[in-house]
C-alpha cells in the first residue's frame, strides 16, 4: 500500500455511487447559448437538521428569504431554465420529515424561478453554493437547522440517570460455584471495581463519542457490489453503540444516527460538547488495488504521517467536507478556540494506548493491515483533550472484505472486539473526575 493512485481513478473509484435519499436527475450538461439546468434534487433529512441539495451544470445566481405566517424559506434563482427535475420536487419531501412540510418550484417572473420551502417550524436556514468535485457539478445546498436544537449533554445525563435507577432495580447476582467459570459470553477485562459494591468504581459516566464516517452527500468509498462505505460505517456504529450502552458505566453517543452529512469540525465539537472522554471514528478503506486488506487503526499525528499510505488516506478523508458539502462561511468561535495549536502530546500518546487495544483486537478476528498504529494529519482527531482513534475496519474495495463488511454477523463481531480494546484501555486506564457532568447530574 506504499504506492500512490492516480487522483482521477481514485476519485471514480470513490466516488462511483448511484445517489441516495430522493434523487430525480437528468438533463444533459449545458451546452454553449443555453441556461444553466437542474440537474438533480436530493433531501437528507434527520434530527440534526434537514439539507436539500439542487445540483446544476453552471453557475448561477440566487437570493433567498424567510416569511413567517406561515414560516417558510424562499430562494430565488436566475437565469435557469425551469425544467422536469423542478416540476418534479412539489410532494416529494416525506411526510416525516422532521422541518419541511412541502417543496414546491415554479417561474416566478421572466428570468427566475422561485423555490418555496414550507415549515413545520422556525429554523436557521443556511444557503449556500458548492464548486464541482469529484463527479458532483455545482451544487446550490439548502440546510434547515431548528432554532432551538437538542442538547446532547442534557440527552446524555438522563441516560446516565436511567442508567443508575436501572442498577438499584437489579436484584443482587447468584454467586457463581467454586471451580464453575459463569455461563456467558467469552472473559474480557473487567473495569475496575468497588469492593463493597462489586460496581465499577467511578462515580460518573463514561461517554463515548461514535463517528460513523462519511453521510449524506458524502457516501465514502463504494465497493464493486455497490456496498456504500457510510453505511456500513453506521450499522457498525449503531451496533457498537449498543454494547457500549450495556456496560453499567459507559455511555456512547452517535456523531451521526442517520444518512446525513456531518462536517468534520462538527464531528470534533460534538464530543468536545459532551466532554468525552474517548472518540472512535469508524470508516471501512478503499484502495486502487482490490487485493488490499485488512483492519487498520489510525491516531493524530503532529509532525509528518507514519507512512505515505497514511498521509494519503488523511488526505481523502479529509477531503469530505468538499465532498459532503460544508459550509465554510460559517465560523464557529468555540471550535476556533478549541482547535488552536494547543499542546496534544499527551493525548495523542493516550490515542495510540487506546488504538493498540483495539488494533489487538482486531487482529483476533481480521487480517492487520499494519502491525501497529499508524498516524497521519486526520481532521477528524483533533480534539486536543480527547483520546481519538480512527478504525479502518476492512478494505471495502476488496471484494471478499466488502461482502463480510456487509454480513450482519462479521459487523457484530466487529463491533465486539472494538467494545473488548476499549475495556482493556478503561481498565488500564481508568478516567478521572470531571466536575462538569458531577455538578450537572
Amino acid at each position: 500500500m506504499s504506492e500512490r493512485a492516480p487522483a482521477s481513478l481514485t476519485r471514480r473509484r470513490l466516488l462511483n455511487f448511484a445517489g441516495a435519499a430522493l434523487v430525480f436527475s437528468v438533463t444533459p450538461l449545458a451546452r454553449a447559448g443555453r441556461l444553466p439546468a437542474i440537474l438533480a434534487v436530493r433531501t437528507w433529512p434527520a434530527s440534526d437538521y434537514t439539507r436539500v441539495t439542487l445540483e446544476h451544470d453552471a453557475p448561477l445566481k440566487f437570493s433567498h428569504f424567510t416569511v413567517e405566517n406561515p414560516d417558510r424559506l424562499v430562494v430565488d434563482i436566475e437565469g435557469v431554465e425551469f425544467n422536469s427535475v423542478l416540476d418534479s420536487i412539489s410532494g416529494k419531501v416525506a411526510a416525516d420529515d422532521p422541518y419541511i412540510k412541502l417543496l414546491r418550484a415554479g417561474r416566478f417572473k421572466p428570468g427566475v424561478v422561485r423555490l418555496v420551502m414550507e415549515l413545520k417550524t422556525k429554523v436557521k436556514p443556511q444557503v449556500f453554493v458548492l464548486q464541482p468535485v469529484g463527479e458532483y457539478g455545482y451544487r446550490l445546498v439548502l440546510d434547515v437547522y431548528p432554532l432551538d436544537p437538542p442538547d446532547p449533554l442534557l440527552a446524555l445525563l438522563q441516560a446516565k440517570r436511567e442508567a443508575v435507577e436501572s442498577m438499584r432495580a437489579e436484584p443482587d447476582a447468584k454467586p457463581v460455584e467454586p471451580g464453575r467459570k459463569p455461563e456467558g459470553p467469552p472473559e474480557a477485562p473487567e473495569i475496575a471495581t468497588s469492593r463493597k459494591s462489586g460496581r465499577p468504581a467511578m462515580e460518573r459516566l463514561i461517554t463515548v463519542t461514535l463517528d460513523p464516517g462519511h453521510g449524506g452527500e458524502d457516501p465514502g468509498a463504494v465497493g464493486q457490489r455497490g456496498t456504500h462505505e457510510k453505511n456500513v460505517t453506521l450499522a457498525i456504529a449503531r451496533r457498537l453503540k449498543s454494547r457500549l450502552d450495556a456496560e453499567p458505566n459507559i455511555r456512547a453517543v452517535l456523531t451521526r444516527d442517520a444518512d446525513f452529512f456531518v462536517p468534520l469540525q462538527t464531528r470534533v465539537q460534538k464530543a468536545r460538547r459532551i466532554q468525552s472522554d474517548l472518540f472512535v471514528s469508524i470508516h471501512a478503506d478503499a484502495w486502487i488495488k482490490p487485493d488490499a486488506r485488512g483492519s487498520s487503526v489510525f491516531a493524530l499525528s503532529e509532525k509528518g504521517a507514519s507512512s505515505s499510505a497514511a498521509r494519503w488516506l488523511a488526505q481523502k478523508e479529509n477531503a469530505a467536507d468538499l465532498i459532503g458539502g460544508a459550509n465554510f462561511d460559517v465560523k464557529d468561535p468555540y471550535l476556533a478556540r478549541t482547535l488552536l495549536d494547543l499542546s496534544q502530546t499527551a493525548t495523542i500518546n493516550d490515542s495510540l494506548k487506546l488504538g493498540k487495544y483495539v488494533l489487538g483486537e482486531l487482529g483476533g478476528i481480521n487480517t492487520l493491515h499494519k502491525a501497529a498504529v499508524e498516524q497521519a494529519g486526520f481532521a477528524v482527531l483533533k480534539a486536543p483533550d480527547i483520546p481519538s482513534i480512527l478504525v479502518e475496519t476492512a478494505f471495502i474495495s476488496n471484494p471478499e472484505e466488502e461482502a463480510r463488511l456487509a454480513d450482519e454477523a462479521y459487523q457484530n463481531r466487529l463491533a465486539d472486539a472494538i467494545v473488548r480494546g476499549i475495556r482493556h484501555y478503561f481498565a488500564k486506564h481508568p478516567p478521572g473526575p470531571k466536575a462538569r457532568l458531577a455538578a450537572l447530574a
